[in-house]
């Protein structure tokens, strides 16, 4: 499962089906898929710290682009938006490639994009990368500074994927699968595959399932910020 099943819709639904902390029994985190700040190559600022301040100057008259309303590509830039203190005007997309698109010509002025996807136009040049939104920097990024070493303390906007069973599942089941997801992790040849995605696998102290448990979380605390400022909802 990833942050939009376990950490957005506690929020964005008005009336959750299911309690995301209660009603699972986490198991492992595996996986993080940071996101980053690009802007088109003609864009006025060429790093966070340059970023913000004329953001914040012309908020008026700025866009940020998402994936759609409530993904974490939109999320992930609200978040941004608060840390810095900026109101900009959302434009929501069908996708992140058709924002992709747009954020080329010009159309909006900034998208926090996964790394995995915004690659290819950041190494063809098409577009400027400002700040991976993520604890460390990215491997296959390894010269753009995340945003907390530009300032932002504490900051991260990551989707991520875990595992869980349903709640009251026998431990001995759930340390099993603990176990294979483990094994499986610290194979070189899967570690060199999510390394050339830009998918992170996270360190051995975060594995275990209290860890699990008490990141969903926070998790969930954190994004319900950016979420209730954004003003979406699904009934």
């Amino acid at each position: 499962m990833r942050a939009g099943t376990q950490a957005y819709n506690q929020t964005l639904y008005k009336k959750p089906l299911y309690n995301a902390v209660d009603d699972f029994t986490p198991v492992a985190l595996i996986a993080e898929q940071p996101l980053v700040l690009v802007v088109p190559k003609v864009f006025p600022a060429d790093s966070l710290k340059t970023f913000t301040p004329y953001v914040k100057a012309n908020s008026a008259k700025l866009s940020f682009g998402s994936g759609g309303s409530g993904s974490a590509t939109h999320l992930g830039c609200v978040l941004l938006n608060t840390a810095i203190g900026a109101n900009v005007q959302h434009v929501p997309y069908r996708g992140s490639a058709p924002a992709m698109q747009d954020l080329i010509a010009g159309r909006i002025n900034y998208l926090c994009d996964a790394v995995s996807t915004a690659l290819p136009q950041i190494k063809s040049g098409t577009v400027k990368p400002l700040a991976v939104l993520a604890r460390h920097r990215s491997a296959v990024l390894p010269d753009v500074p995340t945003a907390q070493e530009q300032g932002l303390a504490g900051f991260e906007a990551n989707n991520w994927i875990g595992l869980f069973f349903p709640r009251k599942t026998p431990e001995p089941i759930v340390r099993q699968l603990h176990d294979a997801a483990i094994k499986a992790m610290n194979v070189p040849a899967l570690r060199a595959r999510m390394e050339a995605i830009g998918t992170d696998l996270v360190s051995a102290d975060r594995t275990d399932s209290a860890y699990l448990k008490r990141f969903v979380s926070s998790e969930i605390e954190k994004w319900a910020v950016p979420i209730k400022a954004s003003g979406v909802s699904v009934e």
